[in-house]
């Protein structure tokens, strides 16, 4: 054991585990007493090939993993989890450095693929549909394609000898620009610390990303195309190395690892169609070997392959050790090829994805009223403002029902950083309240005097919304900056990368003018 780091809870639990498969007793062959076990009764291993293929268990639990290797002589006393590097070490002083050196003793080894046998995670459940439909929605309204992170926990899988659920209560769906056929996500615009600190503080972490990649095939039955597949792909090259990004920002603790970690339980889901035309989820983990090429900066997608990455080639600015897969010729040979290109299903593990038979609601409880809208979405009625939370809350009964109505993880973020008034400094114990379901703390929070102060700006609203000083002036005045105002041309042909807007407003409680704020919006004017 290399490091005391700290194990997820779900880990602390199969680690003191045997994992043993009771196996019935044979009446043909035993023998023997009750209390005793022969060859053809002994429970099997949770790494057992036989059991694992009999119940079309593609592949092990990754703690099933860790007790294959334990199960030696010197019962894993020397096991240990490297990952992957390739890199050159750093610190050889025999020679000068890449380009101009390189030696046996700093130069990562070569890489040959090969089917990884375990996965960290064996199945993804969302525990009610809703949480789905909710965030296909915006694709329904706009035709849009959409990315959000699954927020949840890891529980332990009956299922699979050892195996790992990730149990997933909540979508959170981060800026992002999107079309009909790509989604670039604004990564300079993400603050996700603050929506994992609050959902941490409600027993949850982020275990997850989910997109869509819908065409609309018959739209008056509601059908959509199928597009991925075994004849095609499964994922692209270019979201393999979006997955092996995430995976490696979200490492798995381990104690058999140098590093405190190894590997990740971070998994990928994507929303497309099947091949009856309906929509339909499939998940997947990329590789450790994925993550390592990931990491290091080795993997890039094709041009116009989805089906296909590219390994690099050695550059001055990097030295690259090659990578190979075995496949087969022509002539049905097994051999060995470089991995420029490579087929991205030797980087992929599938992994099972459903909803939850008997659907449970950890948030949104009163699925017969409308949800809090979500976050980010720029389409009309999908906006979170003022007037939508008056709106939200005036479905409730103040009396009996306002643990239902914070129970909504869009709003409880909402709140926190909402413009009229922050609620963040007092949040901690509206968030106790809903994590324990203490509906008399949720009252004790909400006659603070701050959340009295929003019923009291809900109350003047009236049902109109009360904007922020952001994002809904009274009077605007556009200003061209120096470098639009510079080209020819008439105003309204000009590609103005960057306008600067002042938005003048009044205070919603006392009607005075506030100080002008000046935005940045792109614009394009026909």
């Amino acid at each position: 054991m290399f490091s005391q780091v700290e194990l997820d809870d779900v880990d602390k639990v199969l680690s003191k585990e045997d994992g043993l498969i009771e196996k019935p007793r044979d009446a043909k062959f035993c023998r023997h007493a009750g209390n005793s076990k022969c060859v053809h009764c002994t429970p099997y291993e949770p790494y057992d090939e036989s059991y694992l293929k009999a119940n079309n268990i593609k592949h092990m639990s990754f703690h099933s993993h860790l007790r294959k290797m334990k199960s030696g002589i010197d019962k894993g006393k020397f096991a240990i989890l490297e990952d992957i590097s390739c890199k050159i070490k750093s610190g050889c002083k025999g020679h000068a450095p890449w380009p101009k050196g390189i030696c046996t003793k700093c130069q990562p080894s070569a890489l040959t693929l090969n089917p990884q046998a375990y996965r960290h995670v064996d199945n993804v459940t969302f525990e009610n549909t809703s949480i789905v439909e909710n965030f296909l929605n915006y694709w329904r309204v706009s035709g849009h394609q959409r990315v959000g992170f699954l927020y949840g926990f890891y529980e332990v899988h009956k299922e699979v000898p050892l195996g790992i659920r990730a149990h997933v209560v909540a979508i959170f769906e981060p800026p992002q620009e999107s079309t009909r056929d790509k989604v670039d996500l604004l990564l300079e615009h993400m603050n996700l610390k603050e929506v994992d600190s609050i959902a941490n503080s409600l027993g949850f972490k982020r275990v997850g990303w989910i997109f869509t990649d819908l065409v609309p095939d018959e739209k008056t039955v509601g059908t959509v195309k199928h597009i991925r597949g075994a004849d095609s792909f499964f994922l692209s090259a270019q979201e393999c190395i979006m997955a092996g990004y995430f995976q490696n920002s979200h490492p798995n603790p381990c104690q058999l690892s140098p590093s405190g970690f190894f590997g990740s339980k971070f998994v990928t889901v994507c929303v497309t169609g099947d091949k009856e035309n309906q929509v339909h989820m499939e998940a997947y983990q990329v590789s450790n070997q994925c993550m390592a090429l990931v990491r290091d900066n080795c993997l890039i997608p094709t041009k116009d392959a989805p089906e296909l990455a590219y390994v690099r080639e050695s550059s001055k600015e990097q030295y690259v050790p090659d990578v190979f897969y075995k496949g087969k010729d022509k002539y049905g040979n097994n051999v060995t090829q470089i991995a420029r290109p490579l087929p991205i299903e030797y980087l992929l593990l599938d992994v099972p994805v459903a909803a939850n038979k008997e659907s449970t609601y950890t948030f949104n409880p009163l699925p017969q009223l409308k949800p809090f809208p979500i976050e980010n979405r720029m389409l009309e009625g999908h906006l979170q403002d003022f007037g939508a939370l008056a709106q939200y809350m005036s479905q409730f009964d103040k009396d009996s029902q306002l643990l239902e109505a914070f129970s909504d993880l869009h709003l409880l973020v909402y709140l926190a950083h909402m413009d009229t008034l922050p609620l963040k400094e007092a949040m901690p114990l509206l968030l106790q309240a809903v994590k324990s379901k203490n509906r008399s703390l949720v009252n004790e929070w909400a006659d603070s005097d701050k959340w009295a102060t929003i019923e009291q700006l809900m109350k003047a609203n009236n049902g109109n919304p009360i904007f922020s000083r952001r994002v809904a002036p009274i009077s605007i005045r556009a200003r061209r900056p120096a470098e639009a105002a510079s080209q020819s041309g008439p105003a309204t042909t000009v590609h103005l990368k960057m306008m600067a807007i002042e938005a003048h407003a009044k205070c919603v409680a006392c009607q005075s003018d506030l100080a002008p704020v000046e935005l940045m919006l792109e614009l394009l004017l026909l």
